[in-house]
Formats: structure tokens, sequence, C-alpha cells
């Protein structure tokens, strides 16, 4: 395989590389510190913890692990005390005991998702006690003990190990987002001129919701690594919002093609949207690579230009068409302009919340690719 083939299958795999390795490093790292504790079935609960919680960025670790702590702590305590006070030495005692145990966890990880192992670790504690010689109590601390030591070096891999982090995977899913809306966008345009045979508006406008939801759990775990001081950026939440109003915006665009227009108002329509969904797709472009490369949006003003005088020659349109279509006509015709109306202002967010998350820019993407 030549270099320049080696190079692009490892920029497309980078990130599922590097976690494969630290995955592949915190299982061997527990195994030996399970081994050097001496800790029953050979550690298994220690790997085990380490495997899970190691997460593909640093924040997705932190948050995993303090889930996983959290749930395990619940769980086991309230298991082995119930294993403690209540006698189980027949099997319908047994039942009894796992019934007390695990109803009340499984409410509390219905109202609250940190418990969602609570359940499983007084499950473990109750069951797996009496097999390893073990009081539930002293089942209960050595799980504390195996999970403590496993979530500790899921988290120490994940900061020294191929450290990834959430901020640089969030500017990644946000660039994937924008390029998805700029491919999008002229085809739902198309889809309100009926010339679009065979597009599904639906699967699109879904498949750009999957990419927003995907950029707002990332998201979140940027917020886990910023008191800690892995990123300086301001709060992330205003980009995915913008995306999302973005997304929304995209809906009632193809909402608004539901109702067929007549071909001589289409044939008007058609440059002018042609126009518009081109300057907005290739403004969309620029901010995902202004993402991708740490830099400065492109200028907005020519985008702006051609907002107004798109939306212009729209309103100048419909007013002629007033007398001349129908009422449902007119309602998605005005359904449309009153989406493009909204498109507007929410792209000029977007070039703010752009300029918040690049670090440094140096220079606009502009100038980057003459």
């Amino acid at each position: 395989m030549r270099s320049g083939a080696v190079e692009k299958w490892w920029h497309a795999y980078r990130v599922q590389l590097r976690f494969c390795a630290r995955v592949t490093v915190a299982a061997i790292s527990a195994l030996l510190i399970a081994q050097f504790f001496a800790l029953p079935l050979h550690g298994l609960w220690v790997v085990l913890t380490a495997t899970v919680i190691t997460q593909l960025s640093v924040g997705g670790s932190l948050g995993a692990g303090l889930e996983y702590f959290l749930g395990t702590l619940g769980g086991a305590v309230y298991g082995g005390l119930v294993g403690f006070l209540v006698p189980h030495t027949t099997e319908v005692a047994q039942i009894v005991v796992l019934a007390l145990s695990v109803a009340p966890l499984a409410f509390a990880a219905a109202l609250n998702p940190n418990f969602r192992v609570a359940p499983f670790s007084a499950v473990l504690v109750l069951l797996i006690s009496d097999q390893l010689g073990e009081s539930p109590v002293q089942s209960a601390l050595t799980r504390l003990l195996e999970v403590a030591l496993g979530g500790a070096v899921a988290v120490m891999v994940s900061l020294l190990v191929f450290p990834e982090r959430a901020h640089r995977l969030a500017l990644e899913a946000a660039a994937r987002v924008l390029e998805e809306m700029a491919r999008d966008l002229p085809r739902i345009l198309a889809g309100f001129l009926k010339s679009s045979v065979g597009t599904d508006l639906r699967q699109i406008q879904d498949r750009i919701g999957r990419a927003v939801a995907d950029l707002q759990s990332i998201v979140a775990e940027v917020k886990r690594e910023r008191p800690l001081g892995f990123t300086s950026t301001p709060d992330p939440a205003p980009l995915p919002r913008t995306l999302l109003r973005l997304r929304h915006d995209f809906v009632m665009i193809g909402r608004a093609s539901d109702e067929s227009l007549p071909e001589r108002l289409t044939e008007e329509l058609s440059p002018i949207l042609d126009r518009l969904g081109e300057a907005v797709s290739d403004y969309l472009r620029g901010c995902a690579r202004a993402l991708t490369l740490r830099l400065s949006p492109p200028p907005i003003s020519p985008l702006q230009a051609v907002f107004d005088k798109c939306l212009s020659e729209m309103a100048t349109l419909r007013e002629r068409e007033l007398g001349r279509l129908s009422a449902t006509q007119l309602e998605h015709l005005f359904a449309l302009g009153f989406a493009l109306d909204q498109l507007r202002p929410n792209i000029c967010d977007l070039e703010r919340c752009i300029h918040e998350w690049v670090r440094q820019p140096r220079q606009s993407i502009k100038s980057a690719f003459r």
C-alpha cells in the first residue's frame, strides 16, 4: 500500500484506531493491576469496567466513569445491605431478596440514568457472594474496589494514551452537519419546484436530524472537559442549537413543497431558488471547512446580498400572484418566504458561533484556499 493511501486511510480512521489503542491499553493495564491485588475471578470486573468506561473522548470517559461508579455504588451498597439484613438460605428466600433488591433500584434507574447499572450491581453482589465465599457486605466492598480501580484506569488511559478531546470531535461532527445541509438544501428547494424526481424529503430531514443529535451528544462531553481545563472555548451549546434551528428551517422549506404551483410560476421561481440554494450551500461548505481547519468563516456579506435580492424577487412574485393562486397555494408560497426569512438570521448566528469555536483564527477560509 502506497504512503499516500496509508495516510488517507489513517486520516479516515484516525479516531477509531486511537480508540482501539486506548481500550486495549486500558484492558491490559486493568488486568495487571487486578493480578497485583489478587482480586477474585482474575480481576474480571476490573477489566470489564475499564473496557466499558473508556470512550472516544476524555469527556466521554469522565461521564461514563462517573455514571458507572454512582450506579455501582448505589446497587452494591443497597444489595449488600438487603443481603445482610434478610436471610436467604433457601431458594424462595433468594427470590424474595432478589426482588427486594432489584425492584427499587430499577425504579431509581427509570428516574435517573446514573443508576442504570445499579440493578445489575445488586444482582452481582447477591448471587456471586456465595460462590466466592464472601458475605454480601464483603462482596459489595469488593465490587466497589474493582469498579474504582477499573474506572481510574480508564480515565488515566484516556488522558495519557492518544488523548482525544471532545472539542475536536465536536468540531468534526459540526462540519459533517454543515456538509450534509449544504448537499441537501438544493434538493429540498428542487422538491418545491417538483424537479427532484425520487427525492425522499423525509429521509433527508431524518439524516440531518441524526447528524445534529450526534453533535449534541458530543457537546455534552465537551462540557465535562471544560472544568478540567482541556478546552478554553466558551459555552459550546450555541453551535448545536443554531444548527438545530437551521434544520427546522429546512423542514419548513420541505413542507412548503407539498402543494404544487402553476408551471409558469415554477419557471420564474426556479432561477431564484437555484441561485439562493447554491449561495447558501457554498457558504455552509465554507463554514464546514472553517471548523475543520480552525479558521474564520467566510464573509457573510455576499450571501446577505443574494438573500436580499432573491427575497425581494419572491415578494414581487407573491404580490403579482395574489389574485391568481388558490388559498392553499398562496399559503405554501408565503411559508417558503417565511422559512427563508428565518434561515438568514440563523446563518448569521452560525457565523458568530463558528468564530467562537475555532481557536486563534489566523486567516479567513477564503484566503486559505486561494
